[in-house]
């Protein structure tokens, strides 16, 4: 059976579990913890370890989905995640008081990744704060040598997340039929 294993990354409460259980064939494996520090916050429970869902392509091809902890006190999974991926899809909360700064750490958090492996960004919060847009997210991953898709996206819908995961497929593959 052939493995191709997409992350999922970002802060926390940015959509990373919704995510991948909108976009999962399985229900979605969580590791959820009670928050116990800032976190309790913005919600009450945190991915501690990762989250895993998956697609069934056929019967011999899946693609596994890991979720990666927002916490950086997690950072050890966020290594051990990586390993062999195939490409990686940032979330950034556009809710959050510097969203550019979020994007500035994951790429640099996943710098070793980012040298084999195809990148895609998917904002989310924007219909709560429209600001920055799109564009400036582009112009920002333009200007560190980053020619990647910017999307944004609703992490509980389905065809939001497909969108992304296409697009991070088609920069492997242009000619693939997703």
């Amino acid at each position: 059976m052939a493995d191709n294993k997409i992350i999922f990354t970002g802060p926390v409460g940015v959509g990373k579990t919704t995510a991948i259980a909108a976009l999962s064939d399985d229900p979605p494996i969580k590791t959820d913890a009670r928050a116990s520090d800032m976190t309790t916050s913005m919600k009450s429970h945190t991915t501690v370890a990762m989250d895993y869902g998956v697609i069934h392509l056929d019967e011999n091809t899946k693609v596994p989905l890991y979720g990666t902890p927002g916490q950086e006190r997690f950072d050890l999974m966020w290594d051990v995640l990586s390993q062999g991926s195939m490409g990686l899809v940032l979330l950034l909360d556009n809710t959050r008081t510097n969203p550019l700064k979020d994007l500035q750490f994951f790429l640099d958090a996943f710098k070793e990744l980012l040298k084999s492996a195809p990148l895609v960004v998917g904002v989310t919060k924007m219909d709560i704060r429209s600001l920055p847009g799109v564009d400036v997210y582009q112009k920002y991953l333009a200007q560190n040598n980053f020619n990647v898709p910017v999307f944004e996206i609703d992490a509980r819908r389905e065809d939001d997340v497909k969108q992304l995961v296409s697009a991070m497929l088609f920069s492997i593959d242009p000619g693939l039929e997703v």
